[in-house]
């Protein structure tokens, strides 16, 4: 028994994904799969690659998709300084 209260669950299992859903799901995948055989590919290129994987999309959606990943991805980075050092922005005197 995994213990789930039931009203959550029922909301969940109620929910159902869209056809919109899943087109983006799938022009996602194939940007993040241009991406990762050639990281060194700016949005124009990426947006290239997908359509020739069989995804049409304007670049206007590819952008918006791309800029969604990054914000993301930006969430989970770590910070700038781990290092725990502290730096005076103070000038001598």
């Amino acid at each position: 028994m995994l213990k789930l209260s039931r009203q959550p669950y029922y909301r969940w299992l109620a929910t159902t994904i869209t056809p919109g859903e899943v087109v983006e799901a799938y022009r996602a995948n194939a940007l993040f799969d241009a991406h990762r055989d050639d990281p060194e590919f700016g949005h124009r290129l990426l947006a290239d690659e997908a359509r020739d994987a069989g995804e049409t999309m304007s670049d206007r959606v590819q952008q918006r998709l791309v800029q969604r990943v990054r914000e993301t991805q930006a969430r989970q980075a770590p910070p700038a300084r781990s290092s725990g050092a502290r730096r005076s922005l103070r000038g001598r005197r």
